[in-house]
């Protein structure tokens, strides 16, 4: 679970994409005339965003119980230092761990898990438990999102920063 760095967006960057949100199935041209900027420039940026990796996949969207996967649990796991890797390998190969972050404080990852109900939140957390490597867990079941992943305040603020003169250091 490597993190590569994407570079730093700019300000037309975070414009494209949230005209993106707002029309998912928007081309290029659509996009460009939108904004008022070139369409090759719309075409280059979005191929430049997904290259480096700033776009992230399409599936990363959707809604898990879509999928029948209506419960989800956030494991706090202790880890053997030593078998970090054999861990990442481990939690990558269980679909149903859709994220995973290397953490401070009393656990060393944070898992987060759907499942179709308790039952099968009951298996996957023994089939983590015998990942080698993986010496405690502490499970937290969601039991409502008040607030979804989100990004459109952050792209607002870059959008934003176009109209606005740099600040000069004193």
């Amino acid at each position: 679970m490597t993190n590569s760095s994407p570079r730093t967006l700019d300000s037309l960057d975070g414009r494209i994409i949230l005209a993106m949100d707002k029309d998912p199935e928007a081309s290029a041209l659509a996009l460009s005339r939108t904004l008022n900027v070139a369409r090759n420039t719309v075409h280059a940026r979005l191929a430049r965003l997904e290259r480096s990796g700033a776009l992230r996949s399409f599936s990363r969207r959707l809604d898990p119980a879509a999928l029948g996967y209506e419960l989800m649990a956030f494991l706090s796991l202790s880890i053997s230092q030593t078998r970090t890797g054999a861990v990442e390998d481990g939690l990558a190969d269980i679909p149903e761990v859709i994220e995973v972050h290397a953490t401070t404080g009393d656990a060393d990852l944070m898992a987060k898990v759907v499942a179709r109900g308790t039952a099968d939140l009951y298996r996957i957390t023994n089939q983590i438990l015998e990942i080698d490597g993986i010496q405690r867990t502490s499970t937290a079941i969601s039991v409502l999102e008040l607030l979804p992943p989100r990004y459109d305040g952050l792209l607002a603020r870059l959008s934003e920063q176009e109209s606005r003169p740099a600040e000069q250091g004193s």
